[in-house]
């Protein structure tokens, strides 16, 4: 799903389908992990939110063996090493496991306490943060990228709004052939915002801003550099003390480097200069940046999903204005059927939240308010099945039994060039 992840170019421009992967769970049972039916105890939801509806299955043994019957499906189909999935409701159940290997050279289990790589979640905080200075009257939303940020194609005209919501009509640097090069021939070595930038500005705009939707990695760049100098303070600075602290995400980080915390699981991607399947764990993040650099588990992503989608910490204070908000939650069309963007969050078939893919990782977060309930996936591949993201596959496949109403179901599409 290119729109909605931090891809490399070979995935950028067209998905390609593979094989299974060597040392795959093809019939793994799921690590020891507790399954609560019917006894959830999630954080409290924000008082705002609407009262849960019958549109979730309740989650009986019947329903959870479904479940991990799906589950294992998918990693057998798609080749995937290990998952770990968490769904939570407040008043249906909960459901948390995990499946298959961490790291498929000693057989380590998938666990659900692991640290991953989240990608393009990592856009979530960024605009989030982006939007606390704008509640701060610091910014605007409709300022031009040109007041913060010199250079930029069309700077007088894209607005941080356009940026935010993946319409400004700049060129995809992930997508530009001499960085991928680089990359890949040293997926180790740092890369500056800066560099990230030149990569992109070297080709023309794709379109006029406001134009049209067009998923971009660029776009967040620009605006971590517009953080950083309104804000006063490096990005992850900025983000840890006025994001993820009053959320509560201790275990939620930004890398300055390839940091990793342990435990983590070894990470196995394709993309790579030989196109062969390699270990990504140790691969440097920062070519991704504020668009997907970021770490977390699965416990900090279930606390982050109704966070971002609703603006309320799980206290029951604003993490953003309401007013803001609801700007944030205008979604606009992306010309998928069932898919809109917002500000850096999208809705697919009334689930609000994000993906994330890059190297060796994936991972899914998103919220149903219709329901309050909370759906967190996490696995150590990027490697696309027939076309598609296995996060989706796996999401499509959970919600297709817990909420056939709204099935998470997000169509792929070619990057625009």
């Amino acid at each position: 799903m290119t729109h909605s992840c931090i891809r490399l170019r070979r995935g950028a421009v067209t998905t390609v389908a593979v094989g299974m992967l060597a040392g795959g769970a093809a019939a793994a049972a799921p690590t020891s992990v507790p399954v609560a039916v019917g006894t959830a105890a999630p954080p409290a939801p924000p008082p705002s939110a609407p009262a849960p509806g019958g549109d979730f299955r309740e989650l009986t043994p019947a329903v959870v063996q479904q479940l991990d019957e799906a589950v294992q499906r998918v990693m057998r189909e798609a080749g995937v090493p290990g998952v770990s999935v968490g769904l939570w409701t407040p008043d249906k159940g909960r459901y948390v496991r995990s499946f298959g290997v961490a790291d498929k050279s000693s057989g380590q289990r998938m666990t659900p306490d692991l640290y991953t790589r989240i990608g393009s979640e990592t856009k979530t905080f960024t605009v989030t943060a982006l939007l606390k200075l704008v509640d701060q009257g610091v910014v605007g939303l409709d300022d031009p990228i040109g007041k913060y940020v010199e250079g930029v194609p069309n700077g007088d005209r894209i607005t941080l709004r356009q940026l935010a919501g993946m319409r400004s009509g700049l060129f995809n640097y992930s997508e530009d052939e001499d960085f991928y090069k680089a990359l890949t021939s040293d997926p180790r070595r740092p890369f500056t915002p800066r560099q990230l930038l030149d990569y992109s500005f070297k080709h023309p705009v794709l379109f006029s801003p406001g134009e049209k939707f067009s998923y971009c990695n660029t776009n967040l760049i620009l605006l971590g550099l517009v953080i950083e100098k309104a804000g006063g303070a490096p990005l992850g600075e900025f983000i840890r003390k006025n994001v993820l602290a009053p959320a509560g995400l201790n275990d939620t980080l930004f890398p300055v480097g390839a940091e990793f915390p342990a435990p983590h699981a070894r990470g196995y991607t394709d993309q790579t200069a030989s196109g062969q399947v390699e270990d990504a764990t140790d691969w440097n993040p920062s070519w991704g940046w504020a668009a997907g650099a970021m770490i977390s588990d699965l416990q900090d992503l279930r606390t982050w999903a109704p966070t971002v989608a609703t603006g309320v910490l799980p206290n029951g204070r604003t993490l953003i204005s309401p007013a803001t908000q609801k700007q944030r939650l205008t979604m606009e069309s992306t010309a998928l059927p069932g898919v809109g963007y917002g500000l850096g969050i999208f809705n697919v078939q009334g689930w609000i939240g994000h993906n994330g893919s890059l190297p060796g990782y994936e991972s899914l977060t998103v919220y149903l308010p219709a329901t309050r309930a909370t759906l967190v996936v996490v696995l150590n591949t990027d490697i696309d099945h027939d076309g598609a993201e296995p996060s989706t596959l796996f999401g499509e496949a959970i919600t297709k039994i817990v909420t056939p109403g709204h099935v998470f179901d997000l169509p792929a599409q070619p990057a625009a060039r």
